[in-house]
This record gives C-alpha cells, structure tokens and sequence, in this order.
C-alpha cells in the first residue's frame, strides 16, 4: 500500500464546489518532495494542482498552510505504511529489513532521488523553524514506537534476544532511516543495503 492510496482518507476537510482537496494536497505534497518548500513557488503549486493560486490560497490559506497539509498527510500516511509492514509475518528483523529495504529501494527507483519528505525538512527547516520541528520530531517519535514495539513483540516471540534494549535499537534503527533516505540522493543500492545489514546486526 502506498501513500497515495491512503490520501482520500487521511484529511478531513471541507469540500468547495468543484474542488477536491484532499487531490490538491496530495499534488502539492509530491511537488514540496521534490523540490522542497524553500524552492517550491506559487506558480509550481497552481501547474501540479491545475488550481490557480487565489483558489487554492482561498482553500488553504497560504503556501505555508499547503505545506503544513502536505506534511501532516505524508506522515500520517507513512505511520500507517510502517506499521502495516512491520506487521506481516517473519521476524523482527525479517520484518524491519523488509521495511528499510522498501523505502530505499523506492527512493532508488523513483524518476527523481528525492529521498523522504520528513527527513528534507529536517534539514530544510529543522531547528529553525518551530512547528516543521515539532511534527519532523512527532513522525520520527512515531516510527521509534512501531520499530520498538516490534522488536518487543520479537522479544517474546523468541526471535529476539531478551537481554536486547528494545527502545535503544529502535532509535538507533530510526536514525540509520533517516540517513539511508538522505544517502539514497547520491549512493547506490548495494552500499545501501549494506548499511542497512549492519544496522540490524544488534538484532
């Protein structure tokens, strides 16, 4: 499942007659991935939407506003994403390599290297800029729990070691995702996954 296909149910907003949100959203997210919000202008949001910009300011109040939407859906999504992944039978780390391996293979192979949008903005906008640092901060929070609770759950099914600190390998798993999504813009696919096969050498 992808992010895409959770959008229509991810953002609850109202409806302006012959407007469709929740598609602006998502189209202006994709825009905001790739070029990031510093680089992304008015005119980049009015192409990818096809709305022009009084409409679409009308609808969300400013560039900022857009961005906050398109970050809160991109995380909202990637929530759901990894825990549905993480989910499926195997073992912790069959499960948790399936997932970094997923994202960095996509990231591979996308017409773009554009890496995760939660993690640009960390660099973008991280640090000085208070609300972008909160919810950066809230999505990495998030994806510590799911690996944690994960690990945990491998803890008793006998696949993980017990004596393993379960909260200490998920952030230590959380940051090599951070920085897998940031090397995937410039390294390749088998120095990635290396990366990866050291990072869950503790599990």
């Amino acid at each position: 499942m992808t992010y895409g296909s959770k959008i229509g149910r991810l953002i609850g907003m109202g409806r302006p007659k012959g407007f469709e949100p929740e598609r602006a959203v998502e189209q202006a997210m994709q825009t905001f991935w790739t070029k990031g919000y510093g680089a992304t202008s008015p005119a980049d949001l009015a192409e990818a939407t096809g709305v022009g910009k009084g409409s679409l300011y009308h609808a969300f109040g400013s560039k900022r506003e857009l961005f906050d939407r398109a970050l809160q859906m991109y995380c909202r999504a990637g929530a759901e994403l990894t825990a549905e992944v993480l989910d499926r039978p195997g073992t912790a780390k069959e499960r948790i390599r399936a997932y970094l391996v997923m994202l960095v293979d996509r990231d591979l192979e996308g017409p773009v290297p554009r890496g995760c949008l939660a993690a640009n903005t960390a660099l973008e906008l991280g640090g000085r800029d208070e609300e972008a640092t909160r919810a950066v901060r809230r999505v990495a929070e998030q994806t510590i729990e799911l690996l944690r609770d994960r690990i945990a759950r491998g803890q008793l099914d006998g696949d993980v070691a017990a004596g393993v600190d379960a909260l200490a390998q998920a952030r230590l798993i959380a940051n090599t995702l951070m920085g897998l999504r940031v090397m995937a813009r410039t390294f390749d696919r088998t120095m990635l996954h290396g990366v990866i096969d050291s990072a869950l050498a503790g599990l």
